[in-house]
């Protein structure tokens, strides 16, 4: 038993260093960064931990010890460090079953606050005088879609009755997210349109969102799919939880394979790369897109067909109604096509949209704000430009 324990002791740190070996070499072996990028080497090591850490939740998955994604989430838990800001009150409250938190700034405000949802939520409420409210929606593993969606809808719904109860003016909340938060803000604002029974939200913020899930050969597709560190496969990947689609049925997801021409035929106006600016194109040949049409990837993936997750789709009554928005696109982002689609989709309709590009912008850079060692001029500059908009 001792020698037992004893090897077990020498071989898991064998078997760490192992796992980052080959996180490093497999970023080096597939991630693209941009000569244009500031902080190369940060984000590669940065790039380079999350894949570690993916890696070690795949190994404890398949050792049926504790899932990916669980994995994943404790650490993120456990090196979290919540610092007190006496500027700021926060109280843990439920609306319902839906835990929410809610940061109040001490200094009385000379004018109703206003309400945004954003992860950085303790720096937006002290920098902008705003009430924010956190809301702790159900997560993966456990729960896909459309939980968080659920729980984000009937938490704004109970905030925009109740809003005056914590001194919010109910004309003047801002519903905000990044992400796939900016995905679910633009959802639940979607779904609120034309509601006579609550007040009109003022403004929605999107900070880099996910607004189709059906074209897939989008140029930024193309261009970023090995960028850091929203890369192809992990998009996918994310897809597929999200959805609770089978990892198998990737490919065609990717290639279009599980569009019926129909279908496309009906919503290429909207999803089509011709709605991108020359300017975010390459010179290279675009690929036929949809691929040829599977029936079996229609059926298994057809929840990606819905409007609250391909919401360009939307009917044009829905897109004129919704409130102003401030838009936020990455440069080297997987996802800045479609930032850029929603934009001109909105534009279409009439609704007021304040865009900001950031050049040297990645997807996920926000939450690394105030990460001193990991935080990025962009990130920095689009939290500036959020907290200026509100």
């Amino acid at each position: 038993m001792a020698v037992l324990s004893l090897v077990l002791l020498l071989g898991l740190p064998v078997f760490l260093l192992g796992v980052f070996i080959w996180a490093v070499l497999k970023h080096f072996l597939t991630a693209e960064v941009p000569s244009t990028m500031p902080y190369p080497v940060k984000l590669r090591f940065l790039h380079c931990l999350i894949l570690y850490v993916i890696a070690l939740g795949n190994t404890l998955e398949k050792l049926r010890i504790c899932s990916m994604p669980r994995f994943v989430r404790f650490l993120q838990d456990s090196m979290t460090i919540i610092e007190k800001d006496p500027r700021v009150v926060v109280t843990n409250l439920r609306f319902g079953t839906i835990p929410v938190r809610l940061f109040q700034p001490k200094a009385a405000s000379s004018s109703p606050r206003r309400d945004s949802y954003h992860s950085l939520c303790n720096h937006l409420a002290r920098e902008t005088d705003s009430v924010v409210l956190s809301v702790g929606y159900r997560k993966a593993p456990d729960y896909h879609y459309p939980t968080i969606y659920q729980d984000c809808l009937n938490a704004t719904i109970h905030f925009l009755k109740d809003s005056r109860t914590y001194g919010v003016e109910p004309s003047q909340v801002i519903i905000c997210g990044e992400s796939m938060g900016a995905s679910t803000v633009a959802m639940v604002t979607q779904t609120l349109v034309g509601r006579t029974d609550l007040p009109q939200t003022r403004a929605q913020i999107l900070i880099y969102p996910a607004v189709q899930l059906l074209n897939l050969q989008l140029p930024s597709f193309r261009q970023k799919r090995n960028v850091p560190l929203l890369t192809h496969e992990l998009y996918m990947t994310f897809l597929c939880d999200y959805l609770s689609i089978d990892y198998s049925w990737k490919n065609a997801i990717w290639s279009g394979a599980g569009i019926p021409p129909e279908n496309w035929k009906k919503y290429k106006k909207w999803l089509s790369s011709d709605n991108i600016p020359n300017r975010f194109k390459n010179k290279d040949q675009e690929p036929q897109f949809p691929g040829p049409f599977n029936e079996s990837a229609y059926l298994e993936t057809k929840t990606r067909f819905d409007v609250r997750n391909s919401l360009l789709m939307a009917d044009d009554e829905i897109i004129r109604q919704l409130p102003e928005t401030f838009l936020v696109s990455c440069e080297h982002d997987i996802l800045r096509d479609d930032a850029l689609l929603y934009k001109k989709r909105l534009e279409d309709q009439g609704v007021p949209v304040n865009w900001y590009h950031v050049e040297d912008g990645f997807h996920g850079c926000v939450p690394l704000f105030d990460k001193k060692f990991f935080s990025f001029p962009c990130s920095q500059n689009i939290v500036n430009s959020v907290v200026s908009y509100i």
